[in-house]
Formats: C-alpha cells, structure tokens, sequence
C-alpha cells in the first residue's frame, strides 16, 4: 500500500512539474515584453517607431519599423539586458532606404544619437547637418560650456571630419535640461545608452569594453589603449542619462 501510495505521489509531483513549466515560461515571457515596454528608452527614444516583441522561452523576435537605423540596436541592447532573455531575433527594418556607411546620413544620424544619449548637452535644440563629412550645428545652448561640449561630442563621432557650431548661446525660455531632474532610469536602459554611446565615440574601444549596471551604478570592463582613454571612458559614461557613478576596472593593454 505505501508503495503505491509513494508511486501516485511521485507522479503527481511530476505532472505538476510538467504542467508549471511553460506556465512558469509564458509568465516570464509576459514579464519581459511588458519590461521592455515600460522601459526608459522604449518609452522615451522608441515611442514612435513600431516595434512589435515577441518573447517564447525567452527567445525574442523584434519585427516592425524603426525611424533610425540606431534604433535597431538601441531596442536590441535594451532587450539583451533584461532577466530572462536567452536570444534575440532583430528582424527590425528602418523606414525608408538605410544611409550608407560613411556617408552624410550616416553621420548625421550617428551625432545625432550620440547627442541624444548624453545629458550635459540638448539633442533637443541641437540641429544637425552634415555635408562631406563636415558636422554643422545649430540651434540654441545654455551657456558657453555646453556649446563646447556639443562639438567635443559631435567630433569625436565615427566618419566626421571637422565641426562648425553656429549655436547661439540663450539663456532665455526653458531652460531644463534632461538630467537637470533626477529620473529613474532602469539598468537595462542605462546600459544599452552607454553600450551605443561608447560605439558611436571613436576615441574609445568599444569591442574591447565590457559594461554592466547595477540601480544606476555602471561598472566598465576590459582593456583601454592608453591611461587617457580610461579617463575619457569614464567621463563619457558618468554623462550619460540614469548614470549616478561609474566604477572604471579598464585595463591598459
């Protein structure tokens, strides 16, 4: 009779087993599409695009249409970083005909999303215009300081050949900048911005870079070329939106 008994429990067990998994599954499935929705850079940078997610074991299909060709990574690097994400699918397609790399568009795009991701500087106000490599801004800053940072930023971006600021300096109107306020800002989000931020600036190594977040705190890793590349990693990261600290572990190689 207990062997009997034993024998109905062991298979209860396991069909309870076989039965909470894929509930298990669909749930955490629900969680990181609904995670990656309430996200800040899908809330923020991709509110426009059309994305649409799909997650099944963990395994996730982007399809839909992006406005940028930065967008296609900014939602992949998001997603990548979320708990229980195995792959990614980016099937996602940019509206329109993709730049060419190295040409104008291309640039363009690249300053303008490096601009965007960093909070001492406003892509808001910034405009953008690039012909034959050579980066044009204009627009209104607050101040002196932040026009120069705007074209430190924008030359240090990949296939720009020199920069003309013709911002004008105002400090009339509204004047808050993102990241005057402190906003909490998801890891995932944190880490993808400084991920892109780090690949569009050519004066570091990105491939060689390693960067995780932990409630805003950003640990960089891997291997740096020279003590001044160290610096400039740090400085970059420490401006980027939702960064509180950053913790550089580089090594010079």
């Amino acid at each position: 009779m207990k062997t009997v008994y034993s024998a109905v429990l062991m298979a209860s067990a396991f069909v309870l087993m076989v039965t909470s998994v894929p509930v298990y599954a669909s749930r955490m499935d629900d969680q990181i599409v609904s995670s990656a929705r309430a996200s800040y850079n899908f809330k923020t940078y991709l509110k426009e695009d059309d994305i649409q997610i799909q997650s099944i074991d963990g395994a996730v299909t982007l399809t839909g249409l992006v406005s940028e060709e930065s967008h296609k990574s900014l939602a992949q690097n998001t997603i990548a970083d979320l708990p229980g994400v195995i792959s990614i699918d980016n099937r996602l397609e940019v509206k329109g005909t993709s730049p060419s790399v190295n040409s104008d568009a291309w640039i363009m795009d690249k300053v303008k999303s490096a601009l965007m991701f960093h909070r001492s500087v406003d892509a808001r106000r910034t405009k953008v215009d690039v012909k034959d490599g050579i980066v044009t801004l204009s627009g209104t800053a607050t101040s002196q300081a932040q026009k120069d940072l705007t074209t430190e930023y924008a030359k240090d971006v990949e296939g720009v050949i020199d920069v003309n600021n013709e911002m004008d300096v105002s400090m009339s109107g509204d004047n808050s900048l993102p990241g005057t306020i402190v906003e909490i800002i998801d890891d995932a989000s944190i880490t993808s911005q400084v991920n892109l931020a780090l690949l569009f600036h050519r004066s570091t190594s990105f491939l060689h870079t390693t960067v995780s977040t932990y409630r805003g705190v950003v640990t960089v890793g891997g291997s740096a070329l020279n003590a001044a590349e160290v610096d400039l990693v740090t400085k970059l990261v420490s401006d980027i939106h939702g960064v509180k600290s950053v913790k550089n572990r580089m090594k010079i190689r």
